[in-house]
């Protein structure tokens, strides 16, 4: 009886240079439901995983002219495949067998002679690992949350949602301090921080990266798995603090722009000359501004949005 459902099969590419390993863990997974395809050399592996794009990779540790580590690291390297877990089979029990598995970018090995429960069970905890962050990554996006997934044995940055992706061009890639598909070395220093203070129960450290007047937070938002951390983002600036006001308070574009820069304890003139308009005007904003927030003055205006905004984080 299959374990996999019809409409939703996973796909396994198994990738090994003996051709009985091949076609038994071919038949012990498609009994169990999984669609599977096979390669016997790292370079068709490498192909096999551009077109097919398959959910999880078997990979021969040990296969002649391109051997399973220098093939895993290819595949983290090419943006389309670094996403895709990589489980290596392996006879080598030794240490730092092992551990160059991990440091290619593996993030599980089975020992031969294999045993199909053992493949099948690692598989499948896999899949739902990497399921549940789907279902994440879906759920940021639908509220337009800003967040990056980062993978910790490379530090690649393997997946971001629409406006983490606008906020690091922004931060990062236009100063052309740093290329597209490369993760800022900011970021990197700070994951290899993280890392190494793993276990010290300690509260991971933001990162804050400053351009002008604004700053980028990038926060920890899930260390749990080994295969992929959650990072989230947010933004502080003059206009996304604006925007707060207006939505927080239903206040107009100008009466937040005015409270934000009287907040900030500029006088009428000042806020004028930001503005470009009259001391006379900013006065009738703010009028308006402690009429629908129920306050007197600027101070008892700062102290309210301060204390409503603190409540809300």
């Amino acid at each position: 009886m299959n374990t996999i459902t019809q409409h939703a099969t996973p796909t396994v590419l198994i990738v090994d240079d003996v051709l009985d390993n091949l076609a038994y863990l071919h038949d012990a997974l498609d009994e169990s439901g999984y669609r599977v395809l096979v390669a016997n050399s790292g370079q068709t592996a490498l192909q096999r995983a551009y077109d097919a794009q398959p959910n999880v990779i078997l990979l021969d540790a040990m296969m002649p002219e391109m051997d399973g580590f220098e093939t895993c690291r290819q595949l983290k390297t090419n943006s389309l495949t670094r996403h895709i877990p990589v489980i290596f089979m392996t006879g080598l029990t030794e240490a730092e067998h092992v551990a160059a598995g991990f440091e290619a970018g593996g993030v599980d090995y089975v020992t031969k002679p294999i045993r199909p429960k053992e493949v099948l069970a690692r598989i499948a905890s896999h899949l739902q690992t990497v399921k549940l962050m789907n279902q994440a990554r879906s759920a940021l996006d639908a509220f337009g949350q800003a967040a990056i997934a980062i993978t910790p044995q490379d530090g690649k940055i393997v997946w971001q949602s629409p406006l983490a992706r606008q906020w690091m061009q922004r931060y990062f890639y236009d100063a052309g301090a740093h290329t597209a598909e490369a993760t800022p070395e900011p970021i990197l220093n700070w994951l290899f921080n993280l890392q190494q203070s793993q276990g010290s129960n300690t509260n991971s450290q933001p990162l804050n990266i400053i351009k002008g007047s604004s700053r980028l937070t990038l926060s920890l938002a899930d260390d749990s798995s080994d295969e992929q951390w959650i990072v989230l983002l947010s933004e502080e600036s003059d206009e996304a603090q604006i925007q707060a006001l207006t939505s927080t308070f239903g206040l107009t574009k100008r009466e937040s722009e005015v409270l934000y820069w009287a907040i900030k304890g500029k006088t009428n003139r000042d806020i004028g000359d930001i503005l470009g308009t009259s001391p006379r005007t900013v006065n009738k904003h703010l009028e308006h501004v402690f009429t629908k927030l129920g306050v007197e003055t600027r101070t008892a205006a700062a102290s309210y949005v301060a204390s409503k905004l603190r409540t809300m984080k």
